[in-house]
């Protein structure tokens, strides 16, 4: 079985054309986004259209061992996110529509790999949206109604079998002008690093929950919020999930706060998980 791939839409087809497009891929440049050791992100514009383009040049045996003896999985390629839009679509969480993937080699250090994605236009990311609460409180239905939606769309995640591995509250971003309609429709993003099982583990839930918590915690968030949302994500009452859920929150709170001190240098003004954690 050949190791090589190559998946495209039409449109995207029909801007690349046929001749070695796995090639033409990865040598186009564009406006750059992110631009890490063996991998790129890229905005193009392909037949007058926006397109993000995640170019995987190979990670090398170092960093697959190193993620090995960590007891982490290796990202070697960009299958991981493709494969995560394709759960996600499955799930009924909205994401960043694929629009082409391409691999080539069998190397898994060496193996090169492309993922095409569309723009998604005028969004706007909640750590961007909670900065502007600092200076601009929202409405309390506002506040309560997007703090709602997103307990549900991390219930859906993770009660689906998947963690983000990178859950913080600038990978969930807004649709404004669904926004501007009076609507709250949220999109997922940046699935590189996506684990996906048949069944959540519980480390895997703590440590997405508390990147999370973490990333809120500038936003001024009252005690009362997180009882809405933890009701909305466990879907029992309250006091069930206080009862049956302390330890498993006070994990999500210590990591939290060490994840805070780490980036801050200073420790958080504390604002408990809806009283259970006393």
């Amino acid at each position: 079985m050949s190791c090589d791939k190559l998946e495209l839409s039409p449109a995207v087809q029909q801007a690349l054309g046929d001749q070695d497009v796995f090639s033409r891929v990865m040598a186009l440049g564009g406006e750059v986004f992110r631009d890490v050791r063996g991998r790129k992100t890229i905005r193009v514009q392909l037949a007058g259209q926006p397109y993000f383009i995640k170019q995987h040049f190979g990670v090398g045996w170092g960093e697959i061992f190193k993620n090995l003896l960590a007891f982490k999985v290796p990202v070697v390629s960009a299958i991981t996110e493709k494969q995560a839009i394709e759960k996600l679509g499955e799930i009924g969480i909205a994401t960043t529509p694929l629009a082409g993937f391409g691999s080539r080699g069998c190397n898994p250090a060496s193996r090169q790999s492309f993922l095409i994605t569309k723009d998604l236009g005028d969004i706007l990311s909640l750590e961007t949206l909670a900065d502007q609460w600092l200076l601009s409180p929202p409405e309390p239905s506002f506040k309560r109604h997007l703090l709602l939606e997103v307990a549900s769309l991390a219930a859906r995640l993770h009660d689906s079998g998947l963690n983000h591995r990178d859950f913080y509250i600038c990978h969930i971003c807004l649709d404004l002008p669904q926004l501007r309609q009076g609507n709250i429709h949220l999109y997922l993003i940046d699935l590189h690093r996506v684990g996906i099982r048949e069944t959540i583990r519980p480390q895997d839930r703590m440590k997405d929950m508390a990147a999370l918590y973490f990333s809120a915690m500038n936003a001024g968030l009252a005690p009362r919020d997180y009882l809405r949302f933890l009701r909305r994500y466990r879907g029992k009452p309250i006091r069930q999930v206080m009862r049956e859920e302390q330890d498993f929150w006070r994990q999500v709170q210590a990591r939290a706060i060490k994840l805070y001190v780490k980036l801050h240098q200073v420790a958080p003004e504390l604002r408990q998980l809806g009283g259970i954690i006393a």
